[in-house]
């Protein structure tokens, strides 16, 4: 493309294309449907393709289920419009395994109180597709799904089938399937997918149905796909469930850690004994848009609103300094110490079948348009001007602005904008008085004061026994000290890769950053304190379903650095009941001459695990994990390094500290397999960490 006008190509930057149209009369249309086709071929420029350039990264829509288009093809198998699940499946081409995979649908269904009333292929043009995706291309069918008891409806429908979609996914599984062979993109009583590895253009020739006239909805998402950390496959093509996304989740595997961590302790009387069908609740190899898409499904279920569920994974800065009324603050700080932000550069629209909503991430790095007509047709897209509409009938035109949000529910005749949305959602319960009655605050490193002395013999002693350097004394710790910033440094590295150094030095030089695979600009909560913070909460409740003032009961921090002070307070002064602290040596003695090498810190750090995991059975709600004895004579060895066994003479070995890494990390995963590491925080007191990317990975592998 050549510069022409005020236009630049150097402008143009490809990514996800997203979207939604609804009628807001919530009357269901033809018009709804051919103007969201139309949005999404105008945002094809956004999508992607491989090799093979007719084979696009993937393009679909989401649509309110049309009874009568059903009805056709159903036939009278079709029960009444409200009281059925309608689900549709990717099955493996081979007749054989399709026959097989449709036997394990019916049986599972059957042992959840449904039964399949109709199957049926859908239609689809292969030619329509590019050569890579058509040989890869699943067999679509679709199944409706009929109650046994015939009074189950609405939001109970729903829940049921979310339940037995699970169910079959892990049925599926069990029987050898693999996700790429069988997969379900949608079982739902409001809604049905249609999408797939394509361009959005391919979309309606590939499923012809799209173009019959009783193909009508109210309501509609769209997306065009440009992938980014996954590869195309049919299955990942958006939209999912619930939303489209554009945008990456930079903090994915830390969020999917925490909701697996959580599964144990979640509990619901919606859900009763059927939750344990649920896990786990993120689909193994799933992107990070299915993930978010699986999180926000499942609190939805669980008995919050689409727009309640979407504040809680993607909130808006809520800060001091961010001019908002104390009710809202009070709303995003209970629920910060609740789920931690699914974060990174989102736009994403959102639909449960009723309403679509439209949410734009902190920092506001998605675009996001909106148009409002004057016949009550909702646009939301990437761009201004994706789908035309008459300068005359436009009523309203915006965009959404970082952190906000719009709903609109089909049949209201109401467009609701983030201020109305955020007001309904901070009244519903009184959440800053909640979090007020129950925080504790500790002020954290920069409010005070230096603390901890001793002398120039002691400090050269303890540089040498954590593996400080020369250079790590004058090029990283002066400078920090004397100017209270981290020193510039080049981003490349000439120092040998610790595994073939002869002196490796700490257990830190044996990592490297890994670097997402996306292009967002550099941020920083200093840069961009308005809208970012690295406040620290200790003490989650795992139970996310719950909503209760017991949940802010948590210990908040303003960073994750502690003073010695600070650490005193942690152990001395929240000495409450049901919240106390443990503290545990990350020491071990000097190994024998003659011992097996590891051995004895081996053994060091499964001790170390088996304490903190009675310690946290016995109510702790913080693990201090501190190296301060290092260096010192064994304590259980008596006085002045005198054997008590027996033997006055001789030296009792010394301590010597458990690399912080490896105590962090053998704590996280003990925790994690009791199942109680979200409602406890593990806190490290260690000279072996002084660098920011030492602080990095610490937090990386479960310090809190």
């Amino acid at each position: 493309m050549k510069k022409i006008g005020l236009y630049d190509p150097a402008f143009e930057h490809d990514s996800c294309g997203v979207g939604t149209v609804c009628r807001l009369d919530g009357v269901a249309s033809r018009e709804v449907i051919e103007m969201s086709l139309s949005l999404l071929i105008n945002l094809t420029h956004r999508g992607a393709a491989g090799a093979d350039a007719d084979s696009g990264d993937g393009a679909g829509i989401i649509v309110a289920i049309p009874h009568g288009f059903f009805s056709k093809v159903f036939g009278k198998a079709l029960p009444p419009a409200g009281t059925y699940g309608l689900g549709t499946f990717f099955f493996p081409l081979d007749p054989a395994l399709g026959r097989r995979a449709r036997e394990t649908v019916e049986n599972v269904s059957g042992s959840r109180g449904f039964r399949v009333a109709a199957w049926r292929e859908v239609p689809t043009d292969a030619s329509k597709v590019g050569r890579y995706a058509a040989e890869r291309r699943p067999s679509v069918w679709q199944a409706v799904f009929a109650t046994r008891d015939s009074v189950s409806r609405g939001d109970e429908l729903e829940r049921r089938l979310y339940v037995l979609r699970k169910s079959v996914e892990r049925a599926a599984l069990a029987a050898g399937f693999s996700q790429d062979d069988f997969y379900v993109p949608s079982l739902s009583s409001r809604t049905v997918v249609y999408k797939g590895m394509m361009y959005a253009a391919q979309l309606e020739g590939f499923y012809p149905e799209l173009a019959d006239p009783l193909m009508i909805s109210n309501l509609t998402v769209i997306h065009q796909r440009y992938s980014t950390n996954t590869f195309p496959s049919w299955r990942l093509a958006q939209p999912f469930r619930t939303l489209g996304h554009n945008g990456e989740i930079n903090t994915i595997r830390g969020n999917r850690a925490w909701l697996a961590a959580r599964e144990p302790h979640l509990r619901s009387p919606l859900f009763g004994e059927d939750i344990s069908e649920l896990f786990p609740l993120i689909e193994p190899d799933s992107s990070d848009s299915a993930s978010l898409d699986n999180s926000l499904e499942f609190l939805m279920m669980g008995g919050r609103s689409l727009e309640h569920s979407l504040a809680m994974l993607i909130p808006q800065a809520w800060g001091v300094k961010y001019p908002m009324s104390e009710s809202l603050r009070g709303f995003f700080e209970y629920h910060a110490g609740l789920m931690e932000p699914w974060d990174g550069p989102a736009a994403v629209c959102v639909t449960d079948g009723r309403k679509v909503a439209a949410a734009l991430d902190r920092n506001g790095l998605r675009p996001a348009r909106h148009t409002l007509t004057s016949d009550g047709f909702l646009i939301f897209s990437s761009e201004a001007g994706a789908l035309p509409v008459e300068p005359e009938n436009v009523l309203e035109t915006g965009s959404l602005r970082p952190g906000q949000m719009l709903l609109a529910e089909a049949g209201s005749g109401r467009l609701l904008k983030n201020a109305e949305i955020k007001s309904v959602l901070a009244r519903k319960n009184t959440y800053g008085r909640w979090v007020a009655k129950n925080r504790m605050d500790i002020p954290g490193f920069f409010s005070a004061a230096a603390d901890y002395k001793t002398s120039v013999r002691d400090l050269k002693f303890r540089q040498n026994l954590f593996g400080h350097t020369r250079d790590d004394t004058e090029v990283i710790l002066a400078p920090m000290a004397s100017t209270g910033r981290e020193p510039v440094g080049s981003m490349g590295a000439d120092v040998p890769l610790a595994v073939l150094d002869r002196n490796p030095g700490s257990l830190f030089s044996f990592f490297r950053q890994q670097f997402a695979q996306i292009t967002n600009p550099p941020i920083d909560p200093i840069r961009e304190k308005l809208v970012m913070s690295i406040m620290t909460f200790i003490g989650y409740d795992p139970n996310i379903l719950a909503e209760t003032p017991s949940q802010a009961r948590l210990v908040k921090l303003k960073h994750p650095f502690l003073s010695n002070d600070d650490l005193s307070r942690l152990e001395k002064d929240l000495s409450h009941d049901d919240f106390h602290s443990a503290n545990l040596s990350g020491t071990f003695p000097e190994p024998a001459p003659d011992a097996k090498p590891g051995a004895t810190l081996e053994a060091a750090l499964d001790d170390l695990a088996e304490k903190a995991s009675l310690a946290v059975a016995g109510g702790a709600k913080i693990v201090v994990i501190s190296d301060r004895d290092a260096g010192k004579i064994a304590p259980e060895n008596g006085e002045n390094g005198e054997n008590a066994g027996g033997n006055p003479g001789a030296k009792a070995p010394a301590r010597l500290p458990v690399p912080s890494l490896l105590a962090a990390a053998a704590v996280n995963r003990r925790l994690l397999a009791d199942g109680t590491r979200v409602s406890a925080g593990i806190v490290l007191e260690t000279g072996d960490a002084w660098e920011v990317s030492h602080m990095a990975m610490l937090l990386s592998l479960g310090a809190s």
